[in-house]
C-alpha cells in the first residue's frame, strides 16, 4: 500500500490552523490540549485543569480539582454586531442561555440566523459585542482546551494515519506519548475504529473520517463539545448510523454538548433540550424539551411522542416552505 505523500514541512498541522502553547500540561488519566482543529482556529491554553475522582500522579500533585459543574455553559445578554462598509449588521441576540454540565442541547433555526455564530462565541473564536459568556463559572475570552469543536468536515491530515491524526493535539502540546497513545487507542475503540489505527484518511469512508475527527476532539477530554452540523455532508444512512453512535458516545462520556443542526428529527432524537432561533438577528424563541426516554433507538423514530415533538417544532418553519 502506498502511503500518501507528506508536505516538505512537519510544521503544517492543518488548513490555516494556528496553534500556540504556553507550556506542556500533564494530568492523570486525561490529556489536555486545545479544541479540535478547525478552519482558521487559533488555539491557546488557559491553565491546568484536573478532573475530580481521578487518581493523581506525581506530575499533577498540587493541582486544584475542577470546579463543580465544570461543563456548565452560560450566556447572558449576548449580542454580536458585524461592522461593514454599508453599516453595522446585527447578527445575533440578545441571547440568554444556560446549559447544565452533561446536558445535550440542540439548536435549530433558519439559514443565516446565527447558529454557527452562537457556537463560535461559545468556543471563544468570536468575542461578543455585548454580554458575558462563562464555562464552569469562568469567563470565555479565547479558545481553550476545555472546549472541543467539530465542524462539518473533519479536516484530517492525509499524510498521517488514523492514530496519528487522533494524536495530533498531544503532538502539538508535547504531551507524554505513552499515555496519549493509550488514550487514543481507547477513543478509537469508543468510536468503533480500533481496527483502523494504521489506515489513512483516503482509505476511509466519510462517516469513518468524521468518527476520527470526533476521537481527536475527545483526546484532550474537553468539558463541552461544540458540534456544527457534523453529519450534514453525509448520506442519509450514514447520518442515521452516526446519530446512534453519537448518542452512545455521549451516554458514556456525559459531556455537555451544543449541537447545531438543520434536521428536526436529528435534534429530537439526540437532545435533552432544543433551542429554536428566529431569523436574523437570531434570538431564542423557544426552549423545548421533547421528554423522550433514553436510550433512544430506531424504534423511537416511529413513536407517537417523537412524531408529535417533530410536528411541534416544524410549525416554527412551516412558513418558509409556503
Amino acid at each position: 500500500m502506498r502511503t500518501p505523500g507528506r508536505p516538505k514541512s512537519e510544521s503544517s498541522l492543518g488548513e490555516d490552523v494556528a496553534q500556540r502553547q504556553e507550556g506542556p500540561i500533564t494530568t492523570p488519566g486525561r490529556l489536555k490540549s486545545e479544541s479540535s482543529l478547525g478552519e482558521d482556529v487559533a488555539q491557546r491554553q488557559e491553565g491546568p485543569i484536573t478532573t475530580p475522582g481521578r487518581p493523581k500522579s506525581e506530575s499533577s500533585l498540587g493541582e486544584e480539582p475542577a470546579a463543580v459543574g465544570h461543563g456548565a455553559l452560560s450566556l447572558k445578554d449576548v449580542t454580536l454586531t458585524y461592522p461593514t462598509r454599508r453599516g453595522a449588521i446585527h447578527a445575533l441576540g440578545p441571547v440568554d442561555l444556560d446549559i447544565e454540565s452533561g446536558e445535550f442541547v440542540a439548536v435549530l433555526g433558519p439559514s443565516g440566523c446565527g447558529k454557527s455564530t452562537l457556537l463560535k462565541l461559545a468556543s471563544g473564536l468570536l468575542a461578543p459585542t455585548t454580554g458575558r459568556l462563562t464555562l464552569g463559572g469562568q469567563p470565555v475570552l479565547k479558545p481553550s482546551r476545555r472546549t472541543g469543536v467539530v465542524f462539518q468536515k473533519p479536516l484530517l491530515l492525509p499524510w498521517k494515519n488514523v492514530q496519528d491524526n487522533v494524536l495530533l493535539p498531544a503532538t502539538t502540546l508535547g504531551l507524554p506519548m505513552p499515555a496519549a497513545r493509550e488514550r487514543a487507542a481507547a477513543l478509537l475503540k469508543l468510536v468503533g475504529l480500533d481496527g483502523y489505527a494504521g489506515n489513512y484518511p483516503g482509505e476511509l469512508s466519510g462517516g469513518m473520517q468524521q468518527r476520527v475527527g470526533i476521537a481527536r476532539m475527545l483526546l484532550p477530554d474537553p468539558d463541552v463539545l461544540l458540534m456544527d452540523e457534523p453529519f450534514a455532508a453525509l448520506d442519509a444512512l450514514t447520518r442515521e448510523a452516526l446519530t446512534l453512535e453519537l448518542q452512545r458516545i455521549w451516554s458514556q462520556q456525559r459531556k455537555s454538548v451544543l449541537f447545531i443542526t438543520h434536521s428536526i428529527p436529528e435534534a429530537v432524537f439526540l437532545a435533552d433540550r432544543i433551542l429554536v432561533m428566529s431569523p436574523r438577528p437570531g434570538r431564542i424563541v423557544e426552549d423545548y424539551r421533547p421528554g423522550l426516554p433514553r436510550p433512544r433507538t430506531l424504534e423511537t423514530l416511529g413513536d407517537a411522542a417523537f412524531n408529535a415533538a417533530c410536528h411541534h417544532l416544524r410549525r416554527h418553519f412551516s412558513h418558509e416552505a409556503s
